[in-house]
């Protein structure tokens, strides 16, 4: 059986972010986590959800064949949303973008595309501006000039 903090830490560093950075992203301070990947202490089913989300698996493959208590595993949701607003909006943008190019060689698409891109324009920029996290801001900027082009 694995420790659970080990496999925490193991998944943190696959994703390429430190303690603080992903306790920000879970809502603990820097020193939970360390406990938590210590072993010294287990984290709410919250920390637990919102962990899997981030790693992009279930909370119960995260804990599953760990030391995670059991009684606390009974309680965690089946399934845990893996993407923030940013990364769905942009997924949803990259759709459009492909659908202009194909438009583009159609010349009664142009007011549409126009239409289309102008609100995309008013959607990354509020949602810009409501994104704390400058690393989640500056995929949003790149975002803005790809849709400079429409």
């Amino acid at each position: 059986m694995e420790v659970f903090g080990r496999r925490v830490a193991k998944l943190r560093a696959e994703l390429g972010v430190t303690q603080g950075q992903l306790a920000g992203r879970v809502g603990i301070s820097r020193v939970a986590l360390s406990h938590v990947e210590a072993g010294m202490s287990w984290p709410s089913e919250r920390t637990v959800l919102l962990l899997a989300g981030l790693f992009r698996i279930e909370p119960h493959e995260l804990v599953a064949g760990t030391t995670y208590p059991a009684a606390k595993a009974q309680r965690l949701p089946l399934v845990a949303p893996r993407y923030t607003e940013v990364e769905h909006r942009l997924a949803l943008l990259a759709a459009d973008l492909r659908w202009f190019e194909e438009l583009a060689a159609v010349p009664e698409a142009g007011a549409l595309v126009a239409r289309t891109a102008a609100g995309w324009r008013q959607q990354l920029v509020a949602l810009t501006a409501s994104t704390p996290e400058p690393e989640a801001r500056a995929p949003l900027h790149d975002a803005l000039s790809a849709l400079s082009r429409w």
